[in-house]
């Protein structure tokens, strides 16, 4: 089953925010979801003991360079959908779990440091391919931007990956107060009420792109692999 892996050298990305809202997403369509939390600091096994995680969403959050690949191809055997939300560092753990990834998806705000953190990523994940002999499928995901204003630099950062070939996500995640609000309250975007939080309806529209965006990626590459 596919193992989408959250990846980025650089903290504060936001790789827990978006493991949540697609693992969230994915469960909100009934589908058995397992968030593998191999970040040291577990902000998504911190999120789960918070009241309203779905029933059929499961955190491990056990994960350590020693088992990080059983973890994965234990849970992929038992699950629809596996999420790895991996530590904001270049380790060896990280390596592993890409390894095994069948999506990365490489969180990026909308600066140039984060643009060359996102690029360490990809330059991982091509070692990874050569190592094993496998294409590991990958985007880049634009977070915390905003949905009404469209900067300079975050365009020219997308026109520097169009033209070295870096897929990029359609979809951004922008920055919303729903976003963060989950972590505080527990959870998912169609749990919260307009009483906690406001801009609920474009936080659950971009959510739901996300989801549907994600998804497509893994048929199309599946649809790859049948017809090679």
């Amino acid at each position: 089953m596919p193992v989408i892996c959250l990846a980025s050298s650089k903290g504060g990305v936001g790789k827990s925010t978006s493991a949540v809202l697609l693992a969230s997403e994915l469960a909100r369509k009934g589908t058995a979801v397992v968030i593998i939390d191999a970040d040291p600091n577990r902000p998504v096994a911190t999120w789960a003991r918070r009241p309203g995680k779905p029933a059929n969403l499961t955190v491990l959050s056990t994960a350590t360079e020693a088992t990080i690949i059983d973890d994965i191809e234990e849970t992929a055997a038992q699950v629809p959908f596996v999420i790895v939300d991996l530590e904001g560092t270049a380790s060896m753990t990280v390596a592993y779990a890409i390894s095994r990834a069948d999506l990365v998806v490489i969180p990026s705000q909308g600066s140039q440091l984060d643009a060359a953190e996102a690029a360490k990523a990809i330059r991982l994940i091509r070692q990874q391919e050569k190592a094993f002999g496998r294409t590991i499928p990958h985007a880049v995901l634009f977070t915390r931007t905003s949905a009404a204003i469209r900067p300079r630099t975050l365009q020219h950062i997308k026109s520097e990956f169009d033209s070295h070939g870096v897929p990029a996500f359609e979809t951004q995640l922008h920055e919303r107060e729903a976003f963060r609000a989950i972590f505080s309250f527990g959870g998912t975007v169609d749990t919260l009420t307009g009483s906690q939080v406001s801009g609920l309806e474009g936080a659950v529209n971009n959510v739901r792109m996300f989801g549907a965006e994600v998804v497509a990626m893994l048929r199309r590459t599946k649809d790859k692999v049948a017809a090679a």
